[in-house]
């Protein structure tokens, strides 16, 4: 028997407030009982289905490349489009990686500083 991922878990200055980013970026909502100023915060899955996003409270700040980092693949826009609402959001460009032919992905940051990738949907791949 194999393993499941419960969680994908954020290190945080303030998670309320960076669960905030990540509830609007993947349409998630937050756990009911969550609220501003706790030490832990949740997102669940839509539906009850895929792990939890958490975000514990942590002292130190970020240093350093991530060792893991999240690629996001758009449902229902391109992914120019997707990145133009992340960064609406609150996130910031950190590298691109897009190519003419519209392969690539680009890369952007959380409001504190995590880094995650952005994808073609599936749209543009089959194009």
């Amino acid at each position: 028997m194999s393993s499941v991922i419960q969680n994908i878990s954020f290190d945080s200055a303030d998670p309320y407030e960076l669960s905030g980013f990540w509830a609007e970026a993947l349409d998630r909502s937050r756990h009911p009982e969550d609220q501003p100023g706790d030490d832990e915060t949740v997102l669940l899955p839509p539906d009850g289905v895929g792990p939890d996003v958490y975000f514990q409270r942590v002292p130190e700040g970020r240093s350093g490349k991530n060792r893991l980092h999240i690629c996001l693949r758009p449902t229902d826009r391109s992914r120019d489009a997707e990145v133009d609402r992340l960064i609406g959001l609150g996130a910031t460009h950190v590298a691109d990686h897009r190519e003419p032919d519209g392969t690539g992905w680009a890369v952007l940051a959380d409001p504190e500083g995590n880094e995650f990738c952005v994808l073609r949907s599936a749209t543009e791949r089959a194009g």
